[in-house]
This record gives C-alpha cells, structure tokens and sequence, in this order.
C-alpha cells in the first residue's frame, strides 16, 4: 500500500506530492519533480504508524 504525502522542494518551493510505501521509514534521497534538484527526505513512524516526514537539502 502506498502512502501520498504532499512536501515542499528546498530549493524551488514548489509542493510536491510523493508516494511511499507503508513500511519505509528511515533517510531517502528524491529528486524533485519539478527543478530535479536531489533532497534528503527522512521518513519517521510514531507507535501508531503516523508518518512524519522532513525535508532537507543535501550538503554539498
């Protein structure tokens, strides 16, 4: 099953809806869909399962 979770690029701001599977949990690199930017996307599950994710750029 997969899961939709809407973010925002840190590089060109824009929302992008992304799909993940209901077991990921852990650090995940993207590319954004809009400016292809990569970004660090880590992904956290609480004891009931609520995702919480965050994103971030990559250190250059």
């Amino acid at each position: 099953m997969l899961e939709s979770v809407s973010v925002t690029c840190p590089y060109c701001f824009e929302t992008v809806e992304i799909h993940l599977e209901a077991d990921v949990s852990g650090s995940l690199v993207y590319d954004c869909e809009v400016c292809c930017h990569p970004w660090q996307l880590t992904v956290r599950r609480d004891r009931d399962g609520e995702l919480a994710v965050r994103v971030e750029r990559l250190a250059e």
